[in-house]
């Protein structure tokens, strides 16, 4: 009862940062007992789940310098101790070849073990734990990029990857429960896919009911230890073809598409609301869940495809401008940003093919890094070809807003999920990096000006 009293008050520590308190010399020696106190896991399970709280409430008290000093403190003070891994390492070496060789790894690897698990598991057993460990990763993300310029703290890099190495396992896309959400969902999930819709901002509500109208369809996953916080917002469109502009799909004024005629499903928005689960991956298969949830209620569903926007294309022409020449392209990167080019119909004219171009070679051809070889450049292609999609067409002038042209120069693609090639196409991507890639978009980056 006592930790469970004492998470109820988190909420209310929850306060503007001028309102937190600084982290003393003297409760930084308080707060390192109390660490090493859950470290060493002394007392119970009430015990330890009390203490967890305890410290759970003391860091959403203090201010964001005392946060990342709390922060540090675990990283830096709570990892493997140096002498026990080297003599367990020493006696692991002595015993290799002989019979106590697996007890001898297994003491190695806890040797190896850090006591930043210890904590952080434990913070996990309390009520609401997984959430406070999201929000505290968003805490360190923030902290180790710091501010422009700063180059963060990269001391905390240590205790970031364990943290994300957790939430991994702890958010396994096997955990997840699929939610269709409607008109009818509680306000407060309605407010809050508001306020996480990331990628076509949700204007008001007119513009909220009109993708929860008959022709769409709105999934949200979860965690059962977070039930009232969606992970991922999935939004559809039913439809008679691929879709190619963003601003017609949207639009709140067109006449609804009588779903029974509906042969394809196109997801448009596809948002993670939680930053503190950045990098953290969903497993593979995460759309063919909802996938299979719509081929239940439309058994005419046969093409499920995403209008998918290219967020990273104009930060990779950025860094490579010779591709524009290469293309064809007369314009330059901040002509073609600002979008006024769009108005003039011979000029856009003129300036498709060399788009289309820049657009198919950047799909297939760029890699994070500058390297020939790794995962593609672009963040959402990561994702849909590590679901299995691939790549099947390019739309230009398919995204007209200022942010659409200034990501991307108006561009967006279709990636096709085929439920006979998914697995298929993830294996090739997972194993060697293959791009699934319609013949038409292989055409287009090999294609001269």
């Amino acid at each position: 009862m006592v930790a469970e009293t004492l998470v109820k008050k988190l909420r209310s520590l929850i306060a503007p940062s001028d309102e937190r308190q600084a982290l003393t010399a003297r409760a930084l020696e308080r707060l390192r007992e109390q660490l090493h106190e859950c470290a060493a896991g002394l007392g119970g399970e009430v015990s330890a789940r009390t203490r967890a709280a305890k410290l759970a409430e003391t860091y959403l008290g203090l201010n964001d310098e005392g946060r990342q000093q709390f922060l540090k403190l675990i990283a830096l003070e709570f990892g493997p101790d140096p002498a026990k891994v080297a003599a367990a390492h020493e006696r692991y070496q002595a015993a290799v070849g002989s019979a106590d060789q697996w007890k001898a790894e297994a003491a190695l690897r806890g040797a190896m073990r850090s006591s930043r698990i210890r904590i952080l598991t434990q913070f996990n057993a309390i009520p609401q734990g997984v959430k406070f460990l999201v929000d505290l990763r968003a805490d360190l993300l923030r902290y180790l990029e710091g501010a422009k310029g700063s180059g963060g703290d990269k001391e905390l890099a240590v205790l970031d990857r364990e943290l994300e190495s957790r939430l991994g396992a702890w958010f396994d896309v096997g955990f997840l429960e699929l939610q269709r959400i409607t008109w009818n969902s509680p306000a407060a999930l309605l407010e809050k896919l508001i306020e996480y819709e990331a990628v076509h901002e949700i204007r008001s509500w007119a513009d909220l009911k009109n993708r929860l109208d008959s022709d769409r369809r709105l999934y949200a996953f979860f965690h059962p230890r977070m039930p009232a916080e969606p992970l991922i917002f999935v939004e559809v469109a039913l439809t008679d073809q691929l879709a190619g502009n963003v601003q017609a799909l949207l639009d709140e004024h067109a006449p609804v598409f009588d779903h029974r005629k509906a042969d394809t499903a196109i997801f448009y928005s596809i948002s993670n609301t939680q930053v503190g689960l950045r990098g953290v991956s969903f497993g593979n298969f995460l759309l063919k869940r909802v996938i299979d949830d719509l081929k239940r209620d439309f058994p005419r569903l046969a093409h499920f495809a995403t209008l998918s926007p290219m967020p990273a294309l104009a930060a990779w022409v950025r860094k490579n401008p010779q591709v524009l020449d290469e293309a064809g392209v007369s314009l330059g990167l901040e002509e073609l940003s600002n979008g006024t080019w769009a108005a003039d119909d011979k000029q856009a004219r003129a300036l498709r093919d060399g788009l289309l171009r820049v657009g198919a070679r950047y799909l297939t051809q760029a890699k994070q890094g500058g390297a020939d070889s790794g995962p593609p450049f672009d963040p959402v292609s990561r994702f849909h070809l590590g679901n299995g999609a691939r790549v099947e067409r390019l739309n230009y002038l398919a995204d007209s807003s200022p942010k659409g042209f200034r990501q991307s120069f108006g561009l967006m693609v279709n990636y096709l999920y085929d439920p006979d090639d998914l697995e298929r196409n993830l294996e090739a991507f997972a194993s060697d990096g293959t791009i699934a890639a319609s013949a038409a978009v292989r055409r287009q980056a090999r294609s001269k000006a």
